[in-house]
């Protein structure tokens, strides 16, 4: 029996997905699951995908997209919500998130409402009308119920449909509390974040269950509240300069985020004190710079890239199958940093 010859994709005009079909002596529907990495993918042999995508790179093959916002109503690209875009802990965050979606082949649309709710009010709106296929809501509330697929990174707020990413936050206090007891500190200060800020009352919770497990008294005169919308190191350097004019009496200060940590440390050492030899600092989240400041920052370590490659990976698998079911929060474990801003408290200040 003579073997069907293959036909040769004339490659001075575009290969149409029908042309690589019968190149590869596949249907076109199977070679459409494996380039659009549909959910039954995995049905197919390892073999025949990998024919597939390679065929489709020899040939230079580009789907029809147009073709395919008119068959499936999808336009491969989603709206990102998140409070700024400064360098820390979004910029960490985001390289996941894009490194994922990046790879499945979706474009997105991000919009910044810097804590105004105004803005948290609109964007889903605004996002909808540009004709995007779901949300990644980052530290973000969601106003209202949207008509499409929704993952929340460190939303803590329960909403019918919304799966969350979110970091164990009770396990991070624990984690600097018993690091900082452990090393004699007991005048600790603390931190608590912005109130538009979702992590800040669920780490603030977490602060005063674990500070009593432990037996660590919360001083109110050792409180510092984040007002400001502030992304820069003056959201911590200006509230503990203004602490530390007025008290010195802690050894220790556990601060929202590296970025207020940074700029804590500062205004330690703009008052003539050393850290740690004076006071301890420890941060939260483990951003690109932590490792590089001086002193080296000790920090808890949210492991931002994993959770932003977990929610995008999420989101388009919800895109994808919509009626499946999907958990209400993915759960993530943080890690201590232990580097040069905490060491043993001074012992005529640690009791």
């Amino acid at each position: 029996m003579a073997t069907r010859k293959k036909r040769i994709p004339d490659t001075s005009k575009p290969v149409t997905l029908k042309i690589l079909a019968e190149y590869l002596d596949l249907s076109p529907a199977t070679v459409s699951i494996v380039l659009n990495n549909s959910p039954v993918a995995k049905s197919i042999s390892p073999e025949t995908r990998e024919r597939v995508l390679d065929a489709a790179k020899k040939f230079e093959y580009r789907p029809n997209l147009h073709a395919r916002m008119l068959r499936t109503r999808l336009t491969n690209t989603v709206g990102v919500v998140v409070p700024e875009l400064s360098e820390g802990y979004f910029t960490r965050l985001m390289l996941g998130v894009e490194e994922y979606l990046m790879q499945a082949g979706y474009l997105y649309f991000t919009v910044s409402h810097l804590g105004r709710p105004d803005l948290m009010e609109e964007y889903p709106d605004l996002l909808i009308s540009r004709a995007v296929d779901g949300f990644l809501l980052v530290n973000t509330e969601l106003r209202k119920k949207v008509p499409l697929p929704a993952v929340g990174i460190s939303s803590h707020i329960q909403v019918p449909g919304v799966t969350n990413v979110v970091l164990d936050h009770k396990h991070a206090t624990f984690l600097a509390l018993r690091h900082l007891y452990e090393l004699g500190h007991r005048r600790i200060a603390f931190m608590k974040g912005q109130r538009f800020s979702l992590d800040s009352e669920a780490r603030w919770q977490s602060i005063h269950a674990v500070a009593q497990e432990i037996g660590i008294t919360i001083q109110s005169d050792l409180c510092i509240y984040l007002e400001e919308n502030l992304w820069s190191p003056d959201l911590g350097y200006l509230p503990v300069r203004e602490m530390l004019s007025k008290t010195r009496d802690f050894t220790a200060l556990f601060c929202f985020n590296d970025t207020a940590a940074i700029g804590a440390i500062r205004a330690i050492q703009d008052a003539g004190l050393s850290c740690p030899g004076d006071i301890s600092v420890i941060g939260f989240d483990d951003i690109i710079v932590s490792g590089f400041v001086n002193p080296r920052l000790t920090t808890v370590r949210q492991p931002l890239h994993k959770m932003g490659v977990a929610a995008a990976e999420l989101l388009i698998k919800r895109i994808q199958a919509p009626n499946q079911p999907y958990p209400e929060n993915l759960w993530f474990d943080p890690e201590l940093v232990v580097r040069e801003s905490t060491a043993a408290a001074p012992l005529d200040r640690s009791s």
